[in-house]
């Protein structure tokens, strides 16, 4: 037998906040990026077939199709059990990865019959975690903040608050004689995990002690918002802010205060007189790709990205570098904002859901280096 979410919490197992439980099985949502209650049309234990079946829900529609999943699993004794997740009116994005710890994650296999995707879990006393992404918490942008910030040219504070009254960081370069500035974006959208593997080593490369690194901050200040939805990567959010809203269709609207704080942080330097240089903004999507502004667009240094990624290229033989400019004022993303409004290039970089994690590392390393390298040379008439 099965019992839906309810607020007495039987005998059997220790006081906590769970989905879903049996005499001997629990599934619980009780932590940070885990899919909430909200979330689930249904959530069902059989014990006797050692069956879970959970519904996944869009927070509303409508809504990109990116079904978050994350749950901790629990059982009396050893047992192994088969998961099985359905979609409301969706298709599974994610890929199942299993960690013991929350930290340490492993793909593990599926197969997914007439829209269900099944995973079998070996469960007992110790908590398994499932989820559809590594967790990338919002804890950890804060503990990662906190350790640049020790740092003396490194300041780490809040611009602003969620909807839910979250705060939203920035960690940011304190250099007043130097005007020209990087923008470093991330976690618009909640489930983008990915996306976060590879801004995490490239704001370190950009930080960092090399003697590349340090030349560029005598020309650039980096500003860097790594957690822009902090409610949505709380609540286990599929792309929306606690409002319903995709901020990265919000930045000619302006109406949610994520982006609104973002906003006034950017106009507030260009009128004590700083420039904004460059904006990159860290995505996944289900491949590997860069999305850009045409080099005929108008922006100042034409053909900065270009140079910047056909040397990226250059550096990975097996492995293609891909360019889609575009340019669509009323779609209201990030990149085309900064284009408009400050004349530079941004590009949205965009990492596949399922792309080796030491590449994604290996990548934004070398990308953060080729960067600098043409952020400081005169790109006006290079090709």
């Amino acid at each position: 037998m099965y019992k839906f979410v309810t607020s007495t919490v039987l005998s059997l197992f220790a006081a906590s906040s769970f989905a879903c439980q049996s005499d001997n099985i629990q599934l619980l949502n009780n932590f940070s990026n885990a899919t909430s209650a909200s979330l689930m049309q249904n959530c069902e234990i059989d014990e006797s077939n050692n069956q879970i079946n959970v519904k996944l829900l869009p927070e509303n529609k409508p809504i990109n199709n990116s079904p978050w999943y994350a749950f901790q699993l629990v059982s009396k004794e050893p047992r192994t059990v088969t998961l099985t997740l359905t979609v409301n009116d969706g298709d599974h994005r994610y890929l199942p990865k299993v960690s013991r710890d929350g930290k340490n994650w492993q793909q593990v296999d599926y197969k997914i019959v007439e829209d269900k995707m099944h995973v079998e879990l070996a469960i007992d006393t110790k908590t398994t975690w499932i989820a559809g992404q590594e967790l990338i918490t919002n804890k950890d942008y804060i503990d990662w903040g906190k350790k640049l910030s020790e740092f003396e040219f490194i300041d780490h504070n809040v611009i602003g608050r969620s909807v839910n009254g979250k705060p939203i960081y920035q960690v940011i370069t304190n250099q007043p004689s130097v005007k020209q500035w990087l923008v470093v974006l991330g976690r618009q959208h909640p489930p983008e995990v990915t996306g976060a593997i590879a801004l995490f080593p490239f704001v370190d490369t950009l930080l960092g002690n090399s003697e590349l690194a340090r030349y560029f901050r005598q020309n650039y200040n980096i500003v860097v918002v790594p957690n822009m939805n902090p409610d949505g990567v709380e609540l286990g959010y599929w792309r929306h802010n606690a409002n319903g809203v995709d901020l990265n269709r919000d930045w000619n609207k302006f109406k949610q205060p994520e982006v609104i704080a973002v906003d006034k942080l950017l106009t507030d330097l260009v009128a004590k007189g700083h420039k904004i240089s460059m904006a990159v903004d860290f995505h996944s999507t289900h491949k590997d790709i860069f999305y850009t502004m045409p080099n005929d667009y108008g922006v100042q240094q034409r053909y900065l990205v270009n140079n910047w990624l056909n040397k990226l290229d250059k550096q990975y033989p097996e492995f293609n570098v891909i360019q889609k400019p575009g340019n669509n004022p009323q779609m209201g993303v990030f990149k085309q904002y900064v284009a408009d409004k400050f004349d530079v290039h941004a590009i949205t970089y965009e990492m596949g859901d399922n792309t080796d994690r030491k590449f994604i590392h290996k990548l934004a390393k070398d990308a953060a280096n080729t960067l600098m390298q043409t952020m400081l040379k005169d790109n006006d008439q290079l090709r």
